[in-house]
């Protein structure tokens, strides 16, 4: 690797633009429900209702029927995995066995479809937030319910706000499919083990907060290559570090739940302002962003507390997310076993044909 071209690409500001109301749009349909709970002394609720609100992240730049029948089919998603992930978490030592089967879920699925970025992470981080809240099974249906009421709010902010752009004139694309199963099932059973196995070492380790292990893990190897996985690893550990000194001041002022709701608003919008700029100057807003979100409305914790302790979260699974991603792609390993598959499934459908020429040929 090039060092100094490496270092370059860490400090790089993408020439990409988003529409400036595209971020305000997101950051208030994601903070609504937070401003709505904080009004009705249901913080705590009205953030898993924003979670699922996040579903407004995944409307793609198609027509508007597009949008809508994947969003709706997103929020369905969301759903299952807190039901799974909920269920799962009343067991012990099932966690992590439920998070591998809902990561290699979705991350096959997300990756059939060319689902483009965020692509499996917030499906991921749902399900890891969802092991992390105090089980209850009375309260399942009623976190799910809130689960699909923020997504059904998103969708009813993406129908208006594409009403607004003109995304029902936009010409319809055919769906478009990744037909390498093979590669697709191999590269989901690999991360999917390794986002897994982080989670599983985190309980082992009895750490405070073990489901940002995994979070983080998802989030590093979600780059598309070897030096996007190093770039996300960097920018995410420094963004953090950065982001715990945001995060500390913003509670140094006690804030209401107001007060962290409108910041959710104000948040939201300058992570996307800046995702699509550089990874590693989102993750600064990120930090706190996810502190209010998942942390301090279900904990009594010192928010400073919460901080060290998400710092080494986020590193220890910041490194499991590098090292499976330069195992994934420095290694020759599964390509050569997705070449092995391929031929095996090439010699499976040349004897079924010629098997079906000769019961043709014996009638």
């Amino acid at each position: 690797m090039n060092y100094k071209s490496a270092l370059k690409g860490l400090l790089t500001l993408n020439n990409v633009s988003r529409p400036w109301h595209l971020p305000v749009v997101a950051g208030i349909t994601i903070g609504a429900p937070a401003v709505l709970g904080a009004l009705t002394d249901s913080f705590a609720e009205a953030m898993i209702a924003s979670l699922g609100s996040m579903v407004f992240l995944y409307m793609s730049p198609t027509r508007t029927t597009s949008r809508m029948l994947t969003m709706i089919l997103c929020t369905f998603g969301f759903m299952a995995c807190l039901t799974l992930a909920t269920l799962a978490a009343s067991i012990s030592g099932l966690a992590p066995v439920a998070l591998f089967v809902i990561a290699f879920a979705v991350i096959v699925i997300t990756r059939y479809y060319r689902l483009p970025p965020p692509g499996s992470f917030f499906f991921i981080l749902a399900s890891c937030v969802a092991m992390a809240m105090p089980f209850d099974i009375a309260a399942t249906p009623e976190r799910v319910g809130l689960i699909a009421i923020g997504g059904m709010w998103s969708v009813f902010m993406a129908f208006i706000y594409s009403l607004f752009t003109g995304a029902h004139k936009a010409i319809s694309d055919p769906v478009q499919v990744d037909e390498r199963v093979n590669a697709i099932i191999l590269e989901a059973l690999f991360l999917s083990l390794c986002i897994a196995g982080s989670y599983g070492f985190a309980l082992w380790l009895a750490l405070s907060n073990p489901y940002w292990v995994p979070i983080s893990c998802a989030a590093i190897l979600q780059g598309a290559t070897f030096r996007m996985v190093w770039h996300r690893n960097v920018h995410r550990i420094v963004g953090t570090v950065i982001g715990m000194f945001l995060a500390s001041a913003i509670f140094s002022f006690h804030p209401s739940a107001l007060m962290l709701a409108l910041c959710v608003c104000v948040l939201q919008t300058i992570v996307e302002m800046l995702i699509v700029k550089n990874y590693g100057l989102a993750v600064i807003f990120i930090t706190p962003l996810t502190v209010i979100m998942a942390e301090i409305t279900t904990s009594g914790v010192d928010a400073t507390l919460l901080l060290e302790h998400r710092l080494i979260d986020i590193v220890l699974g910041s490194v499991i997310g590098f090292v499976g991603g330069a195992i994934f792609h420095r290694s020759d390993f599964f390509r050569n076993l997705e070449q092995r598959m391929e031929q095996r499934n090439r010699l499976s459908e040349l004897l079924f044909t010629r098997r079906d020429e000769s019961n043709k040929a014996d009638h």
